[in-house]
């Protein structure tokens, strides 16, 4: 794995030394874009709006307009803005995981400690699996500041990236149904389909199909095999029929069990 990130965390006045690395990666498909004329590949460019000309990689600054005037930025700068921030995961508290809302939830990263830095790293994983409690702590990142809850999985500290509220856009503008609607023969009935497709979560019984039949499909195509269509219009419950579908969706045995 790359590394993507160097610094240290901020335990109180300990600080551990650690990388941090990408915990994830795509699942989708590398499709390419291609013009639907001759399938020649679509290409990008950075190009210069006054002279027209391809500007390559080295020779891209950023800037931030100012009265009609850009004032430049390089590397440095950004560190020098606030140079903990951005060397340094530093911890704010420590509170309960279920405290925090998963519409917080971003991005995950594996922390692994430098060599000086594995018996401290050693004591906050294990202070926080003990404590039963998670992390949360600020740093900087592609030179944006970020929160984000540490926790230990197995014997590394996942860094969880999480989202500032002002990132959460307010849902009161949606046009939701009133709890009034629902009758308590349907509560009953819906309560007891959920009873029997409770189970212990386990990740590894679910896959992403759709990438493998997509590429099924692909495979079939470049032999020459018109692939067969599978057109399912989903279709809402018709409000009337809202009780006869959730006694459809229930097992007889527990249908039976739940008179």
């Amino acid at each position: 794995m790359r590394t993507i990130w160097t610094g240290a965390i901020g335990f109180g006045l300990v600080n551990i030394p650690v990388k941090l690395f990408s915990a994830t990666h795509e699942s989708r498909l590398d499709l390419d874009m291609l013009d639907k004329k001759d399938h020649s590949h679509i290409k990008f460019q950075r190009v210069n709006e006054k002279t027209g000309k391809e500007v390559t990689w080295e020779n891209i600054v950023k800037g931030y307009k100012v009265d009609d005037e850009y004032v430049i930025l390089d590397e440095k700068d950004f560190e020098k803005a606030n140079a903990k921030k951005t060397k340094t995961i530093e911890i704010i508290q420590f509170v309960m995981e279920d405290e925090i809302d998963s519409v917080y939830f971003e991005t995950p990263y594996y922390i692994q400690p430098d060599k000086s830095g594995t018996r401290a790293y050693a004591l906050l994983r294990e202070a926080l699996r003990k404590s039963k409690k998670v992390a949360v702590a600020n740093y900087v990142l592609r030179n944006k500041e970020a929160l984000a809850i540490l926790k230990p999985i197995g014997d590394v500290i996942v860094l969880n990236k999480i989202r500032f509220q002002e990132e959460i856009l307010d849902a009161d503008d949606l046009d939701l149904p009133a709890k009034s609607q629902i009758k308590e023969g349907e509560m009953k009935m819906a309560l007891t389909l959920i009873d029997q497709l409770t189970e212990k979560f386990d990740i590894s019984k679910y896959k992403d199909t759709y990438t493998s039949e997509l590429l099924k499909l692909i495979k079939a195509k470049a032999k020459g095999v018109a692939p067969k269509s599978k057109s399912v219009a989903a279709k809402p419950t018709a409000t009337k029929d809202l009780m006869a579908q959730l006694k459809a969706s229930l097992q007889p045995a527990r249908r039976t069990a739940a008179r």
